[in-house]
């Protein structure tokens, strides 16, 4: 594959009209992956190559899916897909190829370039290549025996990934690659895989069937000195052009804005182009275990967040005297779960099967299934009080007043006077490491998604129109927090009447 890859032409940029020269990171990725096993076939199934922008992945696709295609790792009627985020970006490798096959004389007298379709076949072998895109219909029956998946981080559906890696059934020795940029987000499937390959080189676990390379500058060196920028970017100084990239940074250490687009780009650091208001590490640090079970019957402080009827739905219960432990519960509609990953691109369904989140039945969210868990929880913990939005909440009152539930239910408005202050004392909480979250990972998601505004006195709560994602666990979890800082004397609605804490 290194000797084919290395006798096609350079058709553009740096190196124009001479032949491909592998960079040692681009070589050593291949030697990895193609390498033989103690049965003479390619162990290696999945592999993952993460750099920032720029460092050749284009060309190193086009060569990787012509040496399938028609290389030395052809096979009789192969499929071979490239897929990419976009119809349009899904067209970058096909075009690489395209001008590769139409300056090698023996290939365009072989494939035929179906450039309307994206789609080159081989007359020989009966192989083909299509480009796919992540934002179209995701094809079936598939039996691919090589995929190279660009840019993963930007697809906006995990659909056409899960149906590629799952066609490779049919195959003896069928490859599946991952190349592009790190995700700003640690629930996308990118982020999964690029954790995954830590875990192996670790020693975590093993796993032959992968491997996995990824270049980049770490979070606690500096951005801005170019000597590190080569960790992220092999190739800089070669066809990875230094000025550009010099530039870049210039531009994003003037302008705040830019830095995080800059980090996550050009030095391959999953940080978000959107300030957000909890820093990952922080949140980190409290990450220590919870054991529910030790939190039996012990003092606790709750935030209610109902959605009105196809929403999520979040409980938090807040342990202030046990470390800050924090226990959620969360309910969406069962009927919508694949629709619901599709919009917000988490993996719900796993996260139900793990039992973070309880599906209701139906197409809207079951309130009556709501007020049973909360009857179980007012008997499983010392609830003291149980903050509440507003909205939504009559329809859940009154299906707890039918059933007899008596919960010390607390009205808690979403302006700045009631979340000012509990916005403090959820921020106190965390920077003081009076929180223990176990690392739950719906929590954590909804962590990174939340942005704060504030108003002219100072007073910060969170945003839910500039929140790019759903951040009702947070809103649930710094209402908890704001009512155990208060912890006196507000009225609060037990049952059909109104009594004090």
């Amino acid at each position: 594959m290194v000797a084919f890859i290395e006798s096609l032409p350079v058709t553009k940029g740096f190196g124009e009209g001479e032949t491909i020269c592998l960079e040692p990171f681009q070589s050593d990725w291949i030697l990895s992956i193609y390498a033989d096993g103690p049965d003479q076939l390619r162990q290696v199934r999945t592999a993952l190559l993460s750099v920032a922008r720029g460092n050749g992945k284009t060309v190193l696709c086009a060569g990787l899916a012509l040496g399938h295609l028609i290389g030395p790792e052809a096979e009789p009627r192969g499929e071979c897909y490239s897929a990419a985020a976009t119809k349009e970006q899904s067209s970058l490798i096909f075009a690489e190829m395209e001008a590769i096959i139409l300056a090698t004389p023996w290939m365009a007298q072989r494939l035929n370039v179906k450039a309307f379709h994206k789609e080159i076949t081989d007359h020989q072998t009966g192989s083909l290549y299509r480009a796919l895109a992540s934002d179209g219909k995701a094809v079936h029956g598939l039996a691919s025996s090589f995929v190279v998946c660009d840019e993963l981080a930007q697809w906006k559906r995990r659909e056409m990934f899960d149906v590629l890696r799952t066609s490779m059934g049919k195959r003896e020795q069928p490859l599946l690659l991952v190349i592009g940029t790190q995700s700003a987000h640690a629930e996308n499937v990118m982020s999964e895989l690029v954790d995954y390959s830590a875990r192996i080189e670790s020693g975590e676990i093993e796993d032959k069937s992968f491997h996995g390379a990824v270049y980049s500058v770490p979070e606690d060196m500096d951005a801005f000195d170019p000597a590190n920028w080569k960790l992220a970017n092999p190739a800089l100084g070669v066809f990875r052009s230094e000025r550009e990239l010099a530039e870049e940074a210039e531009r994003a250490k003037r302008m705040p804005t830019f830095e995080p687009a800059f980090r996550n780009l050009y030095l391959n650091q999953r940080v978000d182009a959107e300030p957000k208001a909890i820093n990952p590490a922080e949140w980190a640090l409290c990450g220590a275990p919870v054991d529910r079970k030790a939190l039996a019957g012990r003092r606790c402080f709750a935030g209610l967040d109902l959605s009105s009827t196809r929403d999520l739905s979040a409980l938090c219960l807040y342990f202030p005297d046990d470390g800050g432990a924090v226990l959620l519960h969360a309910w969406c509609p069962k009927e919508n779960l694949a629709e619901r990953e599709e919009t917000d691109r988490v993996p719900y369904r796993v996260w139900a099967q793990q039992g973070l989140i309880e599906p209701t039945p139906g197409k809207a969210i079951d309130k009556r299934f709501i007020a049973a868990r909360l009857a179980q929880i007012a008997q499983e913990f010392n609830l003291v009080g149980v903050a509440f939005d507003r909205w939504s909440i009559n329809d859940l009152r009154v299906i707890l007043n039918a059933e007899g539930v008596n919960l010390p239910l607390v009205e808690w408005g979403q302006g700045y006077a009631s979340m000012g202050p509990a916005t403090d004392a959820f921020e106190t909480a965390l920077l003081s490491g009076e929180l223990r979250h176990g690392m739950n990972p719906l929590l954590r998601w909804s962590a990174g998604n939340l942005v704060f505004e504030m108003d002219p006195a100072g007073l910060r709560k969170p945003s839910k129109n500039r929140s790019i994602d759903r951040i009702d666990p947070m809103v649930a979890l710094i209402m908890a927090c704001g009512l155990a800082a208060r912890d006196s004397g507000p009225p609060v609605y037990v049952g059909s009447g109104i009594s004090w804490l």
